[in-house]
C-alpha cells in the first residue's frame, strides 16, 4: 500500500493462506453509534446497564463484531471494488464494553468456475475467549483498482442523555420539592410543572389564572387532581405571588411558567418584596455537550449583563457553591477572555487576574480557578500544551466564566445548536433556586433545568 492509495488484489493475486487481520476496543461510543443504525436501544443507558451487570461493564452486540470483517474485506484482501456474497457465523460469547477484538480471516477456498473466494472467520477478545467463528464468499475485483484513503471521520456520539439522565435520576431520588410555578397559562409550562410532578421531582403549586389553566389542562387532557392552584388574574402579580411564597419559606423553588423572564426576575430581584440575599444574583447553564466528557457548567449567560468585578466576585462564587452543592468536589474553573494573557487594553482579562488572586488569597474559596484563558486553551489540554500554558484546569474544566452576558449567551448557545448541546439553568444567589426555561427548550431540557434546581434547593427548615 502506498502512502495515501489502497491498491485492491485481483482474483489471480489472492492465494489460498492469505491472512487479514484488525483489532478494536470496544467502547460505549462504538455501542450508541450501531444503536443508532440497527435500533438497538438497550445500550442507550449505560449506567442501568452496568447496574443490571452487577457493577461490571455493559454487555454489547455481537453483530458490531460481525461488521469489522466488513472493514477488513475492503481495506485488505482483497481491497476496493469487492463484493460480499454470502456469510454464515456462529457466536460463542457475548461482548462487553471495553473488550479488546482481534479479527481474523484466511482465504479457504477458490472457486474458478464462479470466481468466487471463500474464507474463514474468526474472532477472539485479548483475553482469548472466543466470539465468533464462520466463514464469508466475495467476489475480488476483475480489474486492479486504486483508491485514495482519508483519515476516517470523527463520530462524535450525540448522547445527550448521558450526564442528564443522571442528574435527574439524583434529583428523583430525593424528597419532592415544593415549587411555585409563575404564570404556568400554556401548554409548555403546565405539561412540564405536571411531567416534573410525575417524575418525583416537584411537588408544584400553580399560580395565575385558575380558568386559563383549566382550559389548557383540559385542552391537554392533564388531570391535575390535587395540584394545588393559586387564582391570579394577571402574570405581573402572579409572579409576585410567587416569589411571596417563597420569601415566606412556603417553597423551595420557584419556575418560570409562560411569562416574559423579565416579569418573574424583577419581582425576584425586587428590593422591596424579593428574593435577595448579601450577594449578587446570577445564573448557571448546565450544558451536556456530546463532545465533553462531563457535564459543563457557564456563567452568567442570562442575568447580569455586562457586570463588573465587584458583581463577577458573586456570580463566580455563587456557581462554586452550586457546583459543591450538587457534589462537584472542588470544580474546575476557567475564566475566559478573547487571549490568554493579561492585557490593559482588554478588561475582561484584567478581571480574570484579579478574581484568580482572589483566589490565591482566599476571598474565592472552593475551587481551582485560572484566567484569564481563551475558550480553546480552556477546553483543550492539547492547545493549551502547544501554546506553552500551564494550567491546573485546561482540558478538564468544569465551569466557564464568561465576560459579560452577551458572550456567555453566545456560546451556550453555539454549544445548543451546533454541538447538539443540552441546555439546564437555573437562577442562584437568592433565597431560593428559580428554574428559568426557554420557550425553545423541549421536554428533556426542562426535565434537567428542573432536577438541577431540585439538587440545590435547601429543605425548607432552612429557608426560615
Amino acid at each position: 500500500m502506498d502512502l495515501g492509495f489502497i491498491d485492491s488484489k485481483t482474483y489471480n493475486e489472492i492465494s489460498i493462506g492469505d491472512i487479514a487481520t484488525t483489532e478494536h476496543v470496544f467502547t460505549n461510543d462504538d455501542a450508541l453509534a450501531f444503536a443508532s443504525i440497527s435500533g438497538f436501544r438497550a445500550v442507550l443507558n449505560s449506567d442501568e446497564q452496568i447496574e443490571r451487570a452487577g457493577g461490571e461493564q455493559p454487555y454489547g452486540p455481537n453483530m458490531w463484531c460481525a461488521s469489522l470483517i466488513s472493514g477488513l474485506f475492503s481495506m485488505n484482501i482483497p481491497g476496493p471494488g469487492c463484493t460480499l456474497t454470502d456469510v454464515s457465523l456462529s457466536f460463542h460469547h457475548r461482548i462487553r464494553v471495553g473488550d479488546r477484538i482481534l479479527v481474523k480471516v484466511r482465504v479457504a477456498a477458490k472457486d474458478d468456475a464462479t470466481g468466487k473466494i471463500r474464507f474463514d472467520c474468526e474472532a477472539h477478545s485479548d483475553t482469548g475467549v472466543g466470539v465468533f467463528s464462520g466463514t464469508a464468499e466475495l467476489l475480488a475485483p476483475t480489474a486492479k483498482m486504486r483508491w485514495s484513503t482519508l483519515p476516517l471521520p470523527r463520530v462524535i456520539v450525540n448522547n445527550t442523555y448521558r450526564h442528564s439522565l443522571g442528574m435527574i435520576a439524583r434529583a428523583a431520588a430525593k424528597t419532592r420539592v415544593k415549587t411555585a410555578i409563575a404564570w404556568p397559562c400554556d401548554e409548555v409550562s403546565l405539561g412540564g410543572a405536571v411531567q416534573a410532578f410525575k417524575d418525583h421531582l416537584i411537588d408544584p403549586v400553580l399560580v395565575g389564572s385558575e380558568t386559563r389553566i383549566r382550559s389548557v389542562a383540559e385542552k391537554m387532557h392533564l388531570d391535575l387532581g390535587a395540584i394545588a392552584i393559586i387564582d391570579i388574574a394577571e402574570s405581573r402579580l402572579a409572579a409576585q405571588r410567587a416569589v411571596e411564597l417563597a420569601r415566606k419559606g412556603e417553597v423551595q423553588m420557584l419556575m418560570k411558567g409562560s411569562l416574559h423572564t423579565d416579569e418573574l426576575m424583577s419581582a425576584v430581584v425586587s428590593r422591596e418584596g424579593g428574593m435577595r440575599t448579601g450577594r449578587r444574583i446570577s445564573h448557571v447553564f448546565a450544558l451536556d455537550v456530546p463532545s465533553y466528557h462531563k457535564t459543563l457548567f457557564v456563567t452568567d449567560a442570562a442575568v447580569n449583563i455586562q457586570p463588573d468585578l465587584e458583581t463577577k466576585i458573586d456570580i463566580l462564587q455563587n456557581a462554586i457553591d452550586m457546583m459543591v452543592t450538587i457534589g462537584i468536589d472542588h470544580p474546575k474553573v476557567a475564566i475566559l477572555s478573547a487571549v490568554e494573557s493579561v492585557n490593559p487594553a482588554i478588561p475582561s482579562t484584567l478581571d480574570a487576574a484579579a478574581l484568580c488572586k482572589m483566589v490565591d488569597r482566599g476571598q474565592i474559596t472552593g475551587a481551582t480557578v485560572d484566567g484569564p484563558l481563551a475558550f480553546d486553551n480552556a477546553i483543550s489540554g492539547e492547545a493549551a500544551r502547544i501554546k506553552k500554558i500551564k494550567s491546573q484546569v485546561a482540558g478538564d474544566v468544569d465551569l466557564l466564566m464568561v465576560p459579560n452576558l452577551e458572550a456567555g449567551n453566545i456560546l451556550f448557545k453555539e454549544l445548543q445548536y451546533l454541538a447538539g448541546a443540552l441546555a439546564a439553568g437555573v437562577v442562584v444567589g437568592a433565597r431560593v433556586p428559580v428554574v428559568l426555561t426557554s420557550r425553545a427548550d423541549g421536554e428533556l431540557a426542562r426535565m434537567a433545568s428542573c432536577a438541577l434546581g431540585v439538587l440545590i434547593a435547601k429543605p425548607a427548615p432552612e429557608l426560615r
